[in-house]
């Protein structure tokens, strides 16, 4: 069962002309999974659900990613998952906005169960897998309700959420449309290595068979200078990702700030075009809201 809080808040404009009104709803989804020991792991995964009051008719839903903190206080303390800035910008397109917190990390808490062992032998796939089952659980309570296009899903996920976007994106769930990757790997830490992610070829094996069943269009966003995983080795996942059949776009942004790992988090004006123009050119046009402006 789902247990909703409704909550409304008003934010600053969205338009120069026009305020809008988002509203945000809570679920909670239960959720059992694995790790890679084969222990299973049961929670209420938390999610935040965002869409605009005022629209009318029937909305694609987007659903947001997040990625996975270096060290384990981090991901104790991160709270809810929210990505104001990318939420607002899937709104003001005509979008409901789905943001879960996944299990092991703050509000929703738990074991770790996408640890993937040590730096030099990592084991990505039960990590995927177990990120995967809960989006695909959360994707299933949101697109049960009438006013959800059932043709019309977009994911899109940062960091360790970019991978778990594509792995979503190969069990191929009903109605998904596209996939926006931004910074996306894992192994990453910009303390201890810098620019120098554990178990790249691995996780590019991963990306490998993702390419071979993923059909949607992806484009994936990295910028030059970060420090998770450096310039070069998103480059070699993309090419692992599409060499035998995977779609999709690169785009290096550049450098961007002290960390362009930061990318999705702190530069909206960067990437919020570039993912416009993605969407638009696969018919995923901004849609006209329920107070007669279009984004």
């Amino acid at each position: 069962m789902l247990r909703k809080l409704f909550l409304l808040a008003t934010l600053a404009a969205v338009a120069a002309s026009a305020q809008a009104r988002l509203q945000e709803e809570r679920l909670e989804v239960p959720v059992t999974v694995q790790d890679r020991y084969g222990q299973s792991e049961t929670r209420l995964v938390r999610t935040s659900l965002f869409g605009d009051d005022a629209r009318k008719g029937v909305a694609p839903v987007a659903v947001i990613l997040h990625g996975r903190p270096a060290d384990s206080a981090a991901k104790a303390d991160m709270g809810r998952a929210r990505f104001s800035a990318a939420v607002d910008f899937f709104v003001k397109r005509g979008y409901v906005v789905a943001v879960p917190t996944r299990i092991g990390y703050g509000v929703t808490g738990g074991r770790d169960v996408e640890a993937s062992g040590n730096c030099e032998r990592r084991e990505f796939g039960p990590g995927f897998q177990a990120a995967a089952d809960q989006t695909l659980a959360v994707l299933e309570a949101v697109r049960k309700r009438p006013v959800i296009a059932q043709d019309r899903t977009v994911l899109v996920g940062h960091s360790y959420g970019g991978i778990v976007a594509l792995a979503v994106a190969a069990r191929k769930p009903a109605g998904l449309q596209a996939v926006v990757n931004v910074s996306g790997g894992a192994g990453g830490d910009p303390r201890l290595r810098p620019g120098q992610p554990c178990s790249t070829f691995p996780l590019a094996q991963q990306l490998r068979s993702f390419g071979t069943a993923v059909r949607v269009p992806t484009l994936w966003l990295y910028a030059s200078n970060d420090r998770y995983f450096g310039a070069t080795v998103p480059k070699q996942w993309f090419d692992a990702y599409s060499r035998i059949g995977g779609t999709g776009e690169f785009v290096d942004v550049g450098r961007v700030g002290a960390d362009g790992h930061a990318l999705f988090t702190h530069f909206p004006g960067i990437w919020q075009p570039r993912v416009a123009s993605f969407l638009d050119r696969h018919g995923l046009r901004a849609a006209r809201t329920g107070r007669g402006s279009q984004s």
